[in-house]
């Protein structure tokens, strides 16, 4: 079944029956039916595949593999793709998939660390694809029914509903006030656009999450970093290569939290951390003098400095010891092998 007939289908039972948590707001009427269909279907015609290659060397192959796809969406009439970051992060090579089976290559335009986007131009005209118009998630409410789509050899297209938005913060130095979390969850996230019913992009595929509601019970589903978060910054991306919320400091460390405890899970080799002696398994108990109990502490404290190498003062439980370390944050962009582009 090619992607239009399986839209068409999804729609149909979206239509006529509706998910079991989606808002009588979210079902379109019979008379609205086929414009949505049309505005899904031209949204879905600006997903494309998108294959990379790691460079020689690159920290990233460790955790996300030297070879890695995902998706990407044409959101500019120059053939400018959204995808998410870390997709082509240390990338040798960037190969855009086609809904036609074209195969053609890319150059990276920009990474941003702060908000996880990404941004790629291919260095051929990407001939009829038409860039999607940009949503914000201002507009969802919980239960909304969407559209997540999957491009590449995997080519796909699912309905999906809104459970929750809310900040998240990832184990890798990451924080986002606002997040789109959905389910049922799609298979290949990464990079996957998410449409609202008007064919608006709202979110870009970050993760398979466990919780997608925040509240008990748990439903497994996807996280999506909001488009809101690129309008303010895409301009700059596209001149700079990132923003400058991007260059912050950077420890190294892979934490969790819980119960009021950061946990350390991971140190990066011959990062801040690990020259400053913080070890797996140990808990950070605060930082500057100041105690923190989750990762938006920690992190926030951690960024809240005018210079990326200013130093850093953690209080650290190490075994049955407490400890005071002064580490020197890094520019994390400085840290990776930099494409030819950016």
């Amino acid at each position: 079944m090619n992607a239009r007939a399986l839209l068409h289908l999804l729609l149909s039972t979206v239509i006529g029956l509706a998910l079991p948590l989606a808002s009588v707001a979210a079902t379109p009427p019979p008379q609205d039916a086929q414009a949505v269909i049309n505005a899904l279907t031209k949204a879905n015609a600006a997903v494309v595949g998108i294959q990379i290659t790691a460079a020689d060397g690159a920290r990233s192959a460790q955790t996300l593999g030297k070879q890695r796809s995902g998706s990407g969406v044409v959101i500019g009439p120059d053939g400018l793709i959204l995808t998410i970051g870390y997709l082509m992060i240390e990338a040798q090579t960037i190969q855009v998939v086609t809904q036609d089976n074209r195969t053609i290559p890319a150059q990276p335009v920009a990474y941003d660390l702060a908000t996880g986007f990404g941004l790629i131009r291919p260095l051929l005209p990407l001939r009829g694809i038409a860039p999607v118009p940009l949503g914000s998630h201002r507009d969802l409410s919980t239960g909304d029914v969407m559209m997540a789509a999957v491009g590449g050899s995997d080519a796909d297209v699912a309905m999906t509903q809104l459970m929750s938005k809310r900040p998240f913060s990832g184990y890798w130095e990451y924080h986002i006030e606002t997040a789109l979390f959905t389910s049922p969850p799609i298979g290949n996230h990464s990079g996957a656009p998410l449409f609202n019913q008007r064919g608006e992009l709202l979110g870009i595929g970050s993760l398979f999450v466990g919780d997608a509601t925040g509240q008990s019970p748990r439903v497994p589903g996807n996280m999506f970093v909001p488009i809101d978060l690129l309008k303010p910054i895409l301009a700059e991306m596209q001149q700079t290569g990132s923003s400058r919320q991007s260059h912050r400091p950077w420890l190294g460390l892979t934490s969790s939290d819980q119960g009021g405890r950061v946990n350390v899970v991971r140190v990066s080799k011959d990062s801040p951390a690990d020259e400053a002696g913080v070890a797996s398994g140990d808990v950070v108990l605060a930082v500057d003098g100041v105690k923190v109990t989750t990762l938006e502490e920690f992190y926030r404290k951690v960024w809240a400095r005018a210079k990326p190498d200013d130093e850093v003062m953690l209080t650290i439980l190490q075994g049955s010891d407490i400890k005071t370390l002064t580490l020197r944050g890094v520019d994390r962009m400085t840290t990776m092998i930099k494409p030819a582009g950016i």
